[in-house]
C-alpha cells in the first residue's frame, strides 16, 4: 500500500487555526472554526475524546469543567447530555449557546477544511476511541484531507492499523526524554509526520526530519516573527491560535 497523502498546498505551509480561532471565539466550536476560515486559514486542528455513548466528541479536556462550567467528565456522559451544554458564554455572550460539536458534525460543516483530528488521552488510553476516528473518517470519506495526532503512542499505533491510509503524526513537546520518545515513536509507529511544539524546530532537526521521510506539523505558533522563521524552514504546518496572522506571516516568508 502506497504511504498515505499529507495535506498540503503549493510552496508553503499549511495554516491551521489552533481549536479554530481560538484568540477570538471559543475553542473547539463550530464558531472557532469557522472563524478561522474565515481569516484564511487552511483548515484547523481539534481535540477529541471519546464520550459515554461512543461518538468523538470535539473537546480538549477530560471533563467540561472550564467551558462548560460543569465537572461532567467526557468518556462518562452521553452524547445527548453534552450538547446541552453551553460552552461558548465562556467566551461573551455573542457565543452563548455554541455546542460541543462531534466530530462528524464537523466533517460535515467544513467539507474543504483541512482538520487536524488530536486523539485525547488519560492515564489509560481509550483505544476504543482510535476505532470510533477511523470510522469516523472513512464514513466521511475525509482521508485526503485528515490528519490523526496524539501523544499517546498506543492510540497512534491502534490508529495506524485501522487507518493505514490516513496521515498520521507523532507529537512532541519539550522534556528531558522527548528525543528517546521521537526516535522510539518514530522507529514503532512509522508515522507520516512528527507534531514538534516550536520551541524544538531546528534547521538541523529539520534536515533530520526530511532525511527521516517525516513531514512536519508544528504547534502553537502565533508570535509572526516565530512563524516566518519556522516556515522559512520548510515545515509542511503551522498551528496557530491567531491563524489570520500567521497566515500573513507565511506570506511574507514564501511570497504565496
Amino acid at each position: 500500500m502506497p504511504p498515505p497523502t499529507f495535506p498540503s498546498v503549493n510552496g508553503r505551509p499549511l495554516v491551521l487555526g489552533h481549536r479554530g480561532a481560538s484568540a477570538e471565539a471559543p475553542e473547539n466550536t463550530l464558531a472557532a472554526f469557522r472563524r478561522a476560515m474565515e481569516l484564511g486559514a487552511d483548515g484547523f486542528e481539534l481535540d477529541v475524546w471519546r464520550c459515554a455513548s461512543g461518538e468523538a466528541v470535539v473537546i480538549h479536556d477530560e471533563d467540561a469543567a472550564r467551558t462548560g462550567q460543569t465537572r461532567l467528565r467526557i468518556g462518562r456522559t452521553a452524547l445527548s447530555r453534552l450538547r446541552e451544554l453551553d460552552v461558548g458564554r465562556w467566551r461573551g455572550e455573542l457565543f452563548r449557546r455554541e455546542r460541543i460539536p462531534s466530530l462528524p458534525e464537523v466533517l460535515d460543516a467544513f467539507p474543504s477544511a483541512v482538520v487536524n483530528v488530536e486523539m485525547k488521552s488519560g492515564h489509560v488510553p481509550d483505544l476504543g476511541l482510535a476505532l470510533e476516528v477511523a470510522r469516523t473518517i472513512r464514513r466521511h470519506q475525509a482521508e485526503p484531507r485528515v490528519v490523526v495526532s496524539s501523544f499517546s503512542a498506543a492510540l497512534l499505533a491502534v490508529f495506524r492499523a485501522l487507518a493505514p491510509d490516513v496521515a498520521a503524526g507523532y507529537l512532541l513537546a519539550p522534556g528531558a526524554l522527548w528525543q528517546a520518545r521521537a526516535a522510539a515513536a518514530v522507529r514503532l509507529l512509522r508515522p507520516a509526520a512528527i507534531h514538534p511544539a516550536r520551541q524544538l524546530v531546528t534547521p538541523a532537526r529539520m534536515e533530520a526530519w526530511g532525511r527521516a521521510g517525516l513531514r512536519v506539523l508544528v504547534w502553537t505558533v502565533d508570535d509572526p516573527s516565530e512563524v516566518e522563521r519556522i516556515a522559512a524552514l520548510g515545515v509542511d504546518a503551522v498551528v496557530s491560535n491567531v491563524p489570520g496572522v500567521a497566515r500573513e506571516a507565511v506570506r511574507r516568508a514564501t511570497g504565496r
